[in-house]
C-alpha cells in the first residue's frame, strides 16, 4: 500500500510521530513537506518556520528510524499547495489528524474529479502532552512544552520572525 500524509513539521514531535507510525503499518510512506512559501499559509498563528531544508532534515532522520522499524520506503517530497501529492493516482491510503479530515475529503473530491479512486483516510487521534491539551508544534515553538509534551515553563519561545 502507498500512503501519504503532510505538513509543515517544525519542529517534529510525538503527535507526528504518532501519524508516521500509522502510515508506516499500513504501507510505504511519502510525505509532503510544506514548501517555505506554503508552510505560513498553513498556521493558524503566526510564527516563525525554519527553512524547507532545515526541516527536510530533521524529518528525514525521524522518519528513517520508524521507517527502519517497519521494514518499509519512505519519500520527502515539497508541498506547494494545501492538497499536495495526495491527489496523485498513485496512493491507497492518507494519514491525518482529526483537525484535518475536512482537507482529507477535499483531497477524495479533486480524485473523483480526475477519475481516480478515493483514498482511505486513517484518523490518528491527538497525542496529549503532561496538562492534558494535545501535543502541538505551535505549543512547542511558544515554550510551553517540548517535543514529547513535557511542561517547560523556564523555556522562551520561538519569535514570530527570526
Amino acid at each position: 500500500m502507498r500512503v501519504a500524509l503532510g505538513g509543515t513539521f517544525d519542529p517534529v514531535h510525538d503527535g507526528h510521530r504518532a501519524l508516521f507510525e500509522r502510515a508506516f503499518e499500513l504501507g510505504d510512506v511519502t510525505v509532503g513537506l510544506t514548501s517555505d512559501e506554503l508552510a505560513p499559509k498553513t498556521r493558524h498563528e503566526d510564527r516563525y518556520v525554519r527553512p524547507f531544508d532545515e526541516r527536510k532534515a530533521d524529518l528525514e532522520a525521524v522518519l528513517a528510524e520508524i521507517a527502519d522499524e517497519y521494514d518499509r520506503e519512505f519519500e520527502v517530497r515539497e508541498l506547494t499547495e494545501p492538497t499536495g501529492i495526495a491527489t496523485e493516482p498513485q496512493f491507497d491510503a492518507l494519514v491525518v489528524s482529526p483537525e484535518t479530515t475536512d482537507g482529507a475529503e477535499r483531497i477524495n473530491e479533486i480524485r473523483e474529479e480526475r477519475g481516480h479512486d478515493p483514498l482511505d483516510v486513517e484518523v490518528v487521534p491527538h497525542v496529549t502532552a503532561e496538562d492534558g491539551d494535545i501535543i502541538s508544534s505551535t505549543r512547542i515553538v511558544k515554550g510551553e512544552i517540548d517535543e514529547h509534551g513535557d511542561l517547560t515553563p523556564e523555556r522562551d519561545g520561538r519569535d514570530a520572525e527570526r
